[in-house]
C-alpha cells in the first residue's frame, strides 16, 4: 500500500505536502470522480470486508469502487498518512420512506481538523447527496456547492445534515414520476455525533447490510460516480446522468433503461469498472432516490 499508487488511481497530480483545505479539497474531488460509490459485490457473489488491505486492493488495484465503509476508510488512511488530523465518526442515515433516521449506525464519516477548524469529509454517499467539498462543521450555516446547498444543524450534541436541491428537468417524460426522483426540495441526509469511532464499530453493520433482506443494498444494485458537472448512476437497469445547474436553478436528469447485455458495457464505459464475476442487477421499487 502506498500513496503514489493511490494518487495514480485517482489521477491526482498536485503536491500533497501542505496539509491545508485547498489540498484536501483537491485530493477529495479526485477521489469522488475516480472511485464509484457502489455495492456491486453483493450482486455478483463477492463478500465485502473491511480489512484495509482488502479495501486498498479492491479500489486501487482492481479499480473498483465501494460503499462508505470502504471509500471513507481508504480516504482516512490517505489523509492520515499525509499528516492530516483525522478521525472517524458514525452516522445514522435518513430513510425518506419511513420519514425517520435509521436505528443502526451504518455510515462511516471522516472528520479532519485544519488550523483548529473541523471539517466533515464524506466520499461515500453517492448520487446528489455526495458533497463535492469538505464541509465546515458549523451549525446553521448554508454551504453552497455544485450539487446544491448543504447545511449542518446541531441540537443537543447531535449533528444533522440536510441538502436543498434545484428544480429538475427530465427530457424523457416516461421517467417524470420515477421512484428514483427525489420529490422534496429539502432533504434530510443523516445524523451523527462527534464521538470518535473505529472500523471495528462497523463490523456487524457491514455484514448486515450485505445479507439482510431488509437492507437497501440487497434490494438494489447501485453504482454511482461524480463527474466534473454532475454524476452518473446505474440502479438496477436504470442508467441516469445528471448535469448540475444546466439552466439557472435547474438540473438536467437524463434516464435510459438498459438491456441485460448493455449493463456490463455501461459499467466499463461510464464507470471504468470491469467485474470479475457476473452481475445480477436488481431494483426493488422505492427505497432510494438520486
Amino acid at each position: 500500500m502506498n500513496l503514489e499508487e493511490y494518487f495514480a488511481r485517482t489521477g491526482y497530480k498536485g503536491s500533497p505536502e501542505k496539509q491545508d483545505l485547498e489540498t484536501l479539497t483537491d485530493i477529495f474531488q479526485h477521489h469522488i470522480r475516480a472511485v464509484p460509490f457502489e455495492n456491486l459485490s453483493i450482486h455478483c457473489g463477492e463478500k465485502i470486508t473491511l480489512e484495509l488491505e482488502h479495501v486498498y486492493n479492491k479500489i486501487v488495484r482492481r479499480k473498483r469502487g465501494g460503499w462508505c465503509m470502504e471509500n471513507n476508510q481508504l480516504l482516512g488512511w490517505v489523509l492520515n498518512h499525509l499528516g492530516y488530523d483525522t478521525s472517524f465518526l458514525g452516522a445514522y442515515v435518513f430513510n425518506p420512506h419511513q420519514n425517520a433516521y435509521a436505528t443502526i449506525m451504518t455510515h462511516l464519516l471522516v472528520k479532519v481538523v485544519i488550523d483548529g477548524k473541523a471539517y466533515i469529509v464524506d466520499g461515500g454517499f453517492g448520487v446528489s447527496y455526495q458533497m463535492w467539498q469538505p464541509m465546515e462543521l458549523v451549525s446553521g450555516k448554508d454551504q453552497p456547492q455544485a450539487p446544491g446547498i448543504f447545511r449542518f444543524t446541531e441540537k443537543n450534541a447531535t449533528w444533522y445534515l440536510e441538502k436543498m436541491r434545484r428544480k429538475q428537468y427530465i427530457p424523457n417524460q416516461n421517467f417524470s414520476n420515477s421512484d428514483l426522483l427525489e420529490k422534496k426540495e429539502c432533504r434530510k441526509v443523516y445524523m451523527f455525533s462527534l464521538e470518535p469511532r473505529t472500523v471495528e464499530d462497523f463490523r456487524f453493520q457491514c455484514t448486515y447490510l450485505q445479507t439482510s433482506p431488509d437492507s437497501l443494498f440487497t434490494k438494489k444494485s447501485i453504482c454511482t460516480l461524480q463527474t466534473t458537472d454532475g454524476f452518473r448512476a446505474l440502479i438496477g437497469w436504470t442508467f441516469t446522468e445528471t448535469t448540475y445547474n444546466y439552466k439557472e436553478n435547474m438540473d438536467l436528469v437524463e434516464f435510459v433503461t438498459l438491456k441485460d447485455e448493455e449493463v456490463e458495457k455501461t459499467l466499463k464505459e461510464k464507470f471504468n469498472i470491469t467485474l470479475d464475476r457476473k452481475l445480477v442487477p436488481i431494483n426493488v421499487k422505492g427505497l432510494y432516490t438520486i
